[in-house]
C-alpha cells in the first residue's frame, strides 16, 4: 500500500513539471537573450581617482565643497569637455588642463598601502631574482616574510614604519636596517651569483 502511494505521488509531480515545461518553452528565448540585454554596471572609478578628481574640482570655481565620496562618474564630450557629475551638481573642464591637473594632484597623493605593499613586493621580487632567491608568504600589513635559497631558510625581510628595509637572520635576532632590499639580503651574508 505504501509503493502505490508513493507510485501514484511521483506520478502526479511528473505530471506537474510536464504541465510547467511548455511555458518555460515560450520564456526560454527571453532566458537566452536576458544576460545579454542585463549586464551589472562595474564602477570604473577607484577611490584614488575619486580622491583626485574632488581635489581638481575644490581647486576650481565649483561653489560646493566636493568629497571623494560625491564623485558620481566622469566623461568627455566630443568637443573635449570633462564632465564630472556630483550628487550635488555638475563640473566641467577642458580636457588638456583637467589632464595636466591629474598628473599634477596625482603626483602629489601620498601612496596608498596597496601602491606601497605592490611597489615593495616588486623590489623584493627583483632583488630575490638578482641573488637567486626566492621568498615566502608576504604579510601585508608588516610587509615581511621569509627568503629561501633553495630549500634552505636564509632569513627574514621586511620594510619598516620608518620606510627602512631591514633583515635578520632568525625569528628571534637583531635587524640590520638598510635603504634598499639589495643591502637588506647582503646583510644576511647571500652574495650574487657570478656568472661564469
Amino acid at each position: 500500500m505504501l509503493n502505490h502511494n508513493v507510485v501514484s505521488c511521483n506520478k502526479k509531480r511528473s505530471l506537474d513539471l510536464r504541465s510547467l515545461r511548455s511555458p518555460l518553452k515560450t520564456y526560454s528565448f527571453y532566458f537566452k537573450i536576458m544576460p545579454q540585454t542585463i549586464t551589472i554596471a562595474q564602477n570604473p572609478l577607484t577611490d584614488r581617482d575619486r580622491t583626485i578628481i574632488a581635489t581638481i574640482v575644490n581647486q576650481s570655481d565649483y561653489p560646493h565643497d566636493c568629497q571623494p565620496q560625491d564623485v558620481v562618474t566622469i566623461w568627455i564630450n566630443e568637443d573635449n569637455i570633462v564632465w564630472v557629475k556630483m550628487t550635488h551638481g555638475f563640473a566641467r573642464f577642458h580636457k588638456e588642463p583637467f589632464k595636466a591637473a591629474v598628473a599634477e594632484v596625482k603626483a602629489n597623493l601620498p601612496e596608498t598601502p596597496r601602491e606601497r605593499n605592490e611597489r615593495l613586493s616588486a623590489e623584493l621580487e627583483a632583488a630575490c631574482t638578482k641573488f637567486g632567491l626566492w621568498h615566502g608568504e608576504i604579510d601585508w600589513l608588516s610587509f615581511s616574510t621569509k627568503v629561501f635559497q633553495g630549500k634552505d631558510l636564509v632569513g627574514f625581510v621586511g620594510y619598516n614604519l620608518e620606510d627602512k628595509w631591514y633583515s635578520r637572520r632568525n625569528q628571534l635576532g637583531s635587524s640590520r636596517i638598510t635603504d634598499n632590499v639589495d643591502a637588506a639580503i647582503t646583510a644576511l651574508g647571500v652574495r650574487q651569483p657570478v656568472a661564469a
